[in-house]
């Protein structure tokens, strides 16, 4: 793959045989980050897990202590008291069966994380086809299924973020933005880091934590030194 010129001179202030602290990698993104907008820094974690077993899975959510200075749009699937709950919090959209024609049909969206309240999963389920593959799913274990829609929105306005392996057993998650000072970055990376490490299923044979690249949106990536969370 061809790369232009500013990321080639990016890539020059990174040696890709060394494995960084998570506060030298910070430093090296940002100073590598290249791109007229304001990109978002990424960690991409592998693990030694095999997601094609139910008892090898990781999937959550954490709240990044500086957020992801990303602006959060949240559909609320909820009705009565609770839909009236939603709009108070500061839900952007609140609604219930009348959505999915618009989300099925319309390829309505104009949203960003999706809440439902238990006795709305029936409705929500429907969309499980659409909403599935975008990763929009609400889940229990994200917090995302709940009665307490105003903490479950709150949270997310403050910068939760859902954490889940993919299909190569790598988890892909937002740090925070180029702008961020370091120590922002690196102790929004620290939250992520210890949830993941807390998280590690017990059926894991061998290295948990195989390997962390850091990278900005269009910026390389840097290796992380993953000692110190091997445990």
């Amino acid at each position: 793959m061809k790369r232009g010129k500013k990321y080639v001179e990016a890539a020059k202030l990174i040696d890709r045989a060394t494995l960084y602290s998570a506060e030298d990698a910070v430093a090296l993104v940002k100073k590598a980050s290249t791109a007229k907008f304001d990109e978002t820094v990424e960690a991409h974690i592998r693990t030694g897990c095999d997601g094609r077993h139910a008892d090898q899975q990781i999937r959550g959510a954490v709240v990044l202590p500086h957020g992801t200075g990303k602006t959060v749009r949240v559909l609320v699937f909820a009705k009565g008291a609770k839909a009236t709950e939603a709009e108070a919090a500061g839900a952007d959209y609140v609604g219930g069966e009348e959505l999915i024609p618009k989300i099925q049909n319309d390829g309505w969206f104009e949203f960003d994380v999706v809440v439902a309240t238990p006795d709305m999963m029936g409705v929500v389920g429907r969309l499980g086809r659409v909403l599935g593959p975008k990763g929009l799913m609400p889940n229990p274990k994200a917090g995302t299924v709940t009665m307490d829609v105003a903490k479950a929105i709150a949270d997310i306005k403050a910068g939760k973020i859902e954490y889940r392996l993919d299909k190569t057993n790598i988890v892909h998650v937002p740090v925070g933005k180029v702008s961020f000072s370091e120590e922002q970055l690196a102790e929004n990376f620290k939250a992520i880091m210890d949830v993941i490490v807390k998280a590690k299923p017990s059926a894991v044979k061998g290295q948990y934590i195989k390997n962390i690249t850091l990278t900005s949106t269009m910026g390389p990536g840097v290796k992380v030194d993953t000692v110190k969370y091997l445990g």
